[in-house]
């Protein structure tokens, strides 16, 4: 009875994997139905090995023969191993991404390891098929090893296809068992050549979104820095003295000279530190002393390697469209710190805003006694995210830090304002995850009596470690918003953003009072800075009596916001210029839009 029902049953599980396929395929699902599905999808393939574990060389033999016992109860084993995994997916799914996509890698496994033990065994048909069946398996299973979460979010997609896959390579064994007996030699042929030619196009596909999703993953080798950024036994014990200089020849703008510098400044805790930075200047500056333009860098990465100074395009982050103009076409020189901790020995002070601030005072301060240029003691402060958070501090800290400067204005574009409330709107958020890679991989060091690393969420250590790792530009820049979306949870517990933790978080936050006009930027569309927790920060400067140019720009994410298209790029040159000229502000706290 069972063998008669056998082709008929094999026709339903076959259409109920395609089917499970084509959902995966055509339909948005929340994590939770895609593990339901997936759990169902790896049930029915359970079935169909268990069904088809007893299958010799032709169609209708049965598992008549005993020469087989053995690889049939393998197959078998590992068909009720997968039914209680699909089983385990479909009744848990709340049960979290890691451990579904651990499951799902068994589950794989084990589907592969049960096709391979049915195309080696003696007397079996297609054995070539098989092989190739059971390798492509294996690589969709190394993408889930990739891919903890992105396999049951995005990668739904390749799982899709493999039900897919597997429900016609079953619908198609099924129909050919049951046409064996009429069917000509010449078309048995002709299917068996469909099957093998199927299981090839799926071992190269799946092979390539393995590959992909490891070179993705890796990013690219991180450039050492090299015998320049390797301080003397002996430096000048002052913050702000220039150690060493030289020439840059490597994405220098047509039309300026570059330098980078090593100079003297201080750690967190103001112990003596060294910092490196970049110098672009007008290629033909002349005699008089030219306005300078300190700029606070944005997030590059918080290991050495990441340093602009060491970049391939060291002039391109944040708005680098408008400071080579003001280079270029405006005659300014404009430095910019790397920080410490990026190019040289850290710990990086990342979003810490005092420390920043401190970093590039220092380099301009360096800028003083620079030989091959001379540059005035007014200046325009400006930076972007970390460096918008930068610049806002470095300007709050100008009177105490840096006396010897006038600051002429400090403009700050889509900036960490306010780091607590940034943290806690985008803790879950994949982008929100990287940059709290990022704190979490350098406060351990900076702020060691917080325990920050000891307190992470469970299963963040290892992606903070792995993110920690890639800088934040390139390729780079994708692998590390790429395995922020590995990271199943917030990667900061409640407990610790309410605790001391959370207050040092509020304590990064720039409050003013600030030595001159103040510009703000901000996209309305920036999915990271959040336009709201902009409105409420400078609201607040509004009331406090601190007056603000609050500029928003509609449709314009976080990077669009600083753009060469950018309406603000010619706005913000325009600005800084008034700034310099001494023409009157244009505050627009009375006018501030409603949050």
């Amino acid at each position: 009875m069972i063998a008669r029902q056998s082709t008929p049953i094999r026709i339903v599980l076959g259409l109920a994997l395609a089917a499970v396929g084509v959902v995966f395929l055509l339909v948005s699902m929340t994590v939770q139905t895609i593990a339901l599905v997936t759990g169902i999808g790896i049930a029915l393939a359970g079935f169909a090995v268990l069904l088809t574990a007893g299958d010799a060389g032709e169609p209708g033999e049965g598992a008549g023969s005993g020469s087989r016992p053995a690889a049939v109860i393998v197959s078998r084993v590992l068909g009720v191993l997968l039914v209680l995994l699909g089983l385990g997916m479909a009744l848990w799914p709340v049960a979290g991404a890691p451990l579904l996509s651990t499951l799902l890698t068994v589950a794989l496994v084990a589907f592969a390891v049960a096709t391979a033990v049915r195309a080696l065994r003696p007397g079996a048909d297609q054995r070539v098929t098989g092989i190739i069946a059971a390798v492509a398996t294996l690589a969709v299973a190394a993408i889930t090893v990739f891919w903890p979460v992105l396999t049951l979010v995005v990668f739904r997609l390749g799982v899709g296809a493999w039900f897919v896959f597997i429900g016609l390579q079953l619908l198609v064994r099924a129909l050919w068992r049951r046409s064996s007996g009429r069917a000509a030699p010449g078309g048995r042929r002709g299917v068996r050549w469909l099957r093998t030619i199927g299981a090839s196009v799926a071992l190269v596909l799946a092979v390539a979104l393995a590959a992909g999703s490891g070179v993705l993953l890796g990013g690219t080798p991180l450039p050492a820095p090299d015998a320049f950024y390797t301080p003397p036994a002996d430096v000048p014990s002052k913050a702000g003295a220039l150690i060493r200089s030289e020439p840059m020849t490597v994405g220098v703008p047509a039309g300026a000279r570059a330098w980078r510098i090593l100079y003297t400044t201080t750690n967190p805790d103001g112990s003596p530190a060294v910092s490196s930075g970049t110098v672009l200047a007008p290629a033909t500056p002349g005699p008089d002393p030219l306005p300078l333009l300190t700029v606070s860098h944005g997030t590059v990465g918080v290991v050495p390697g990441c340093a602009p100074s060491l970049s391939a395009a060291p002039f391109a982050d944040g708005a680098g469209t408008a400071m080579v103009d003001m280079v270029v076409k405006h005659g300014w020189v404009a430095v910019t710190s790397d920080y410490i901790g990026l190019g040289t020995k850290g710990p990086h002070p990342y979003l810490v805003g005092d420390a920043e601030a401190r970093n590039v005072w220092d380099a301009s301060k360096a800028m003083l006694g620079f030989s091959e240029l001379k540059v005035s003691t007014d200046t325009v402060i400006w930076g972007h995210s970390q460096g918008g958070q930068g610049s806002l501090w470095t300007g709050q800290i100008a009177g105490s830090y840096a006396p010897e400067f006038t600051v002429k204005g400090v403009a700050a574009f889509a900036p960490a304002s306010n780091l607590y409330a940034l943290a806690e709107a985008i803790k879950s958020e994949t982008a929100g995850k990287t940059v709290s890679a990022y704190i979490a991989a350098t406060w351990d060091k900076v702020f060691p009596a917080l325990d920050v690393e000891k307190n992470l969420t469970p299963g963040s250590a290892g992606p903070v470690e792995r993110i920690g790792g890639l800088c934040f530009n390139g390729r780079d820049g994708l692998a590390a918003i790429l395995r922020g979306s590995q990271v199943p949870n917030q990667i900061f517990p409640n407990a610790l953003l309410d605790g001391p933790f959370g207050d040092e978080l509020k304590k990064q936050e720039p409050t003013g009072p600030f030595p001159a006009p103040l510009l703000v930027a901000q996209g309305l569309a920036d999915p990271l800075v959040k336009p709201a927790i902009q409105h409420e920060w400078v609201q607040a400067r509004c009331d406090a009596g601190i007056p603000i140019d609050y500029r928003t720009y509609p449709g314009l994410g976080h990077v669009e916001l600083v753009g060469p298209d950018s309406p603000l790029t010619p706005q913000l040159e325009q600005w800084t210029l008034d700034r310099w000229d001494g023409k009157e502000p244009t505050p627009d706290c009375a006018d501030l839009p409603a949050g």
